[in-house]
């Protein structure tokens, strides 16, 4: 699904944001909808009494000699700054289909939060929301309707969307940036960038009616990674009351590389730019940044263990304690992804499954085989379909909770979201289903529709967890996918408000780690606990996990 963007458009969107959000009071101004901040007064808006402050900054833009720097502090200002529009979104390509952007355009300054509120005055103590958004760190908003804030804040929750720098502007590390540290370490600006967001929380968000000790830090795919990053971070640990993770942690097969392997794979990539230098670096346009990032043999950016932010692997802190001992709600779907995955263009059979798991794992194919069974067609299509989930997402996902379960101190409330979306609305033509949710529309018309999906694909249920289902039009949501979301989003409320998703009128939720053995929550039509299944699989995926 990735696409080049052409230098020309993106240029063309790229937003001086800041230059125009301040102006004089005027005799008009809602005093209601005026909030006073650290760093001055903004004026936001309001929709049947839920307010709404867009494009807030909580750093200083991140260009020219701060391009590859941690983020700064915000300048103050004097005049009402307006905050009715969102800010632009981090540097980014159009990769993922699902994406549907409310933001002013692409910009490196790009650091920019959103609030929804429904108190009235800052006497309010009211629970609060970090949401950080999905894409790979390599795309994604807080702008994006799937994460409004607006169902959330009806329950009585201050929600927050924070935007944070991505791909090579949010990871790069680069032995001149290190050496320029003050603390001798280089990348994670993006983690670095939501640590910052929760800094400026813990200061403002009183004024928003929020409460700064009861917040609730909650993320899908690269934002549940995130979430488990910032659990796991001295910077960012004594800053959260909860932590939320949709499908996806740092406690992958693969560890973070290390300092020294990113600072090599920087190196290469400013050879791939043609920069000799940092100088030279911080010196070429955003654009040129951007796409060289997607040519071939820019390699991948992401966080990496970097001996500040993480001071040890993410792993290492979960397994001696040390991350935050907050509660921690945490699952994934049920088809995170499909058996093409694991087996491309051939058939789903015993054969070819069986094929696939001898190239991947050689002398212990045999063990995966065991835990994966293909002795018939349609269990050789289910066994391809869920090893090629757990090898994407599902098995990180797992390790966190378990591991947080055994050191964190705090109940781990698991799930498995397991309701498929139904079908596309007869607008959307002969389409289907993305990788990430989004839509790739058929070049022939008549060509046959994709089979539906076996279970609930990866991202599905962000807009069913935050009460959003009516912001997608691409879905037939049906009186069910309603009862879903409602029961979701009262979890996720109840847990927010009390780090227990549990109250009345709602089936029990056990703790997976309450000494009577693992429940896990089957989030369906009809949502029920359930024992933990395949245990078996992710115990054999962790002794084969690259330490």
């Amino acid at each position: 699904m990735k696409t080049l963007l052409i230098v020309s458009f993106l240029a063309l969107q790229l937003t001086p944001f800041a230059m125009a959000q301040t102006k004089k009071p005027t005799a008009t101004a809602s005093a209601a909808n005026r909030v006073q901040t650290a760093n001055g007064l903004l004026e936001g808006s309001e929709t049947t009494g839920i307010r709404m402050f867009k494009g807030v900054p909580y750093a200083a833009p991140p260009v020219g000699e701060f391009r590859w720097r941690a983020p700064q502090p915000v300048k103050n200002w004097t005049d009402v700054r307006q905050a009715k529009q969102f800010g632009p979104r981090a540097m980014q390509l159009p990769l993922f289909g699902d994406m549907n952007f409310r933001s002013n355009g692409v910009s490196e300054d790009c650091l920019y939060l959103n609030v929804w509120t429904p108190a009235k005055t800052n006497k309010e103590r009211l629970p609060v929301l970090v949401y950080f958004y999905g894409g790979g760190f390599v795309a994604g908003d807080g702008s994006e309707p799937r994460y409004d804030g607006e169902s959330m804040a009806r329950r009585g929750i201050v929600a927050v969307t924070v935007n944070y720098r991505l791909g090579a502007f949010g990871f790069m590390a680069h032995p001149e940036l290190t050496k320029e540290s003050p603390q001798h370490a280089s990348g994670n600006y993006g983690l670095l960038d939501q640590s910052a967001a929760l800094r400026w929380v813990q200061q403002n968000i009183a004024a928003f009616g929020g409460d700064p000790k009861k917040v609730t830090i909650a993320g899908e795919s690269a934002g549940s990674f995130s979430v488990s990053a910032q659990m796991a971070s001295p910077l960012s640990k004594e800053l959260i009351a909860g932590a939320i993770g949709e499908s996806g942690s740092l406690l992958s097969f693969q560890a973070p590389p290390t300092l020294s392997e990113a600072e090599q794979n920087g190196v290469k990539f400013a050879t791939l730019l043609g920069a000799n230098s940092l100088a030279a670096l911080r010196a070429l346009p955003a654009t040129q940044v951007l796409e060289a990032s997607n040519q071939p043999g820019a390699g991948r950016f992401s966080a990496i263990t970097d001996g500040y932010f993480f001071p040890k692997a993410p792993a290492e802190i979960y397994a001696t304690g040390q991350q935050a001992h907050v509660p921690l709600l945490v699952g994934w779907n049920s088809q995170e992804m499909n058996a093409g995955a694991l087996l491309g263009k051939d058939k789903p059979t015993p054969e070819t499954f069986t094929q696939a798991v001898q190239k991947l794992y050689s002398e212990r194919a045999s063990e995966v085989l065991k835990v994966y069974p293909a002795t018939t067609e349609a269990e050789a299509e289910q066994s391809a379909t869920d090893l090629a989930g757990d090898r994407f997402i599902a098995y990180g996902t797992w390790k966190w909770a378990d591991l947080h379960g055994q050191t964190g101190g705090k109940p781990v409330y698991r799930y498995l979201y397991a309701r498929p979306r139904p079908a596309m609305t007869p607008e959307m033509g002969n389409a289907t289903a993305g990788l990430a949710g989004g839509v790739v529309k058929a070049t022939d018309p008549a060509a046959p529709k994709a089979p539906p999906a076996r279970g609930a694909v990866h991202s599905a249920e962000i807009e069913y967890a935050l009460g959003n289902l009516p912001t997608n039009k691409v879905y037939a949501w049906t009186p069910d996918d309603y009862k879903v979301s409602e029961t979701m989003q009262a979890y996720f409320a109840n847990f927010i408000k009390t780090g227990n998703p549990n109250s009345s009128g709602l089936p029990q939720w056990p703790a997976a780690n309450g000494g009577t053995g693992v429940q896990v929550m089957r989030l369906d039509v009809t949502t029920r606990a359930e024992p933990e299944q395949n245990r078996a699989r992710y115990l054999l995926l962790d002794q084969m996990r690259t330490k």
